[in-house]
């Protein structure tokens, strides 16, 4: 049987979340992040985001994964970083990024813009969807934030305009969130700190507040 784009995507979508035991409403925003071990920034992210998500009442479902083969534990500084902030990385595993995870995925986040890279070799079609963390906050505070009614797609259409695929071979580091791995607690901690910012800033720029949700709301 033949798909559709839509139906396809929609079918790479609910398959992604079956593969984390995940159960995900078709209409929900799938957001996978994606560094390079799946060890330290990217389930740091991971578990800032879907707090985040749940704080603001965000229709949207949070994954991450590495260019590295998976299996491995998440960086002892990391899960000290989670803990002093209520948040239990202990039982993460990384896992290998694959070309479905990211035709499953609605919004692809990267640590680096080596990760883009990566993404858009491994599934060209990503491309439109797949930012640094860095990159979409400035995108996104420079072209506004996504307004109510407005598609992801056709917000994240707005953040693109003037990007280049040929910009992913520059070696400027501007939108990198540094590595903390093999550092002392203090520079997970940093990390910590700026991923906080940056995942607070995307999750306000990406999910309007409904009326409802808004501060001052007597809903």
């Amino acid at each position: 049987m033949l798909l559709t784009g839509a139906i396809r995507a929609r079918y790479h979508r609910l398959a992604m979340a079956a593969s984390m035991g995940e159960r995900l409403s078709p209409e929900a925003t799938r957001v996978l992040v994606v560094c390079t071990a799946n060890q330290s920034r990217s389930p740091m992210a991971e578990v800032l985001m879907r707090r985040r998500h749940e704080a603001v009442g965000a229709a949207a479902s949070v994954a991450s994964a590495g260019s590295r083969r998976g299996g491995e534990p998440p960086s002892s500084g990391s899960v000290r970083a989670m803990a002093r902030r209520g948040l239990d990385l202990s039982g993460h595993r990384s896992r290998e990024l694959t070309a479905n995870d990211l035709a499953g995925a609605d919004l692809v986040l990267c640590m680096a813009r080596r990760h883009c890279r990566e993404v858009v070799v491994l599934h060209p079609p990503a491309w439109p969807r797949t930012f640094t963390l860095r990159e979409l906050v400035r995108r996104g505070e420079a072209a506004g934030q996504r307004q109510p009614g407005q598609t992801l797609d056709e917000w994240l259409g707005v953040l693109g305009v003037g990007r280049v695929r040929a910009a992913l071979l520059a070696e400027d580091d501007d939108d990198d969130v540094a590595d903390p791995i093999g550092g002392p607690d203090s520079a997970y901690e940093a990390t910590a700190v700026l991923l906080e910012r940056l995942v607070d800033r995307v999750v306000e720029l990406t999910f309007p507040q409904s009326p409802s949700t808004e501060p001052g709301s007597n809903g």
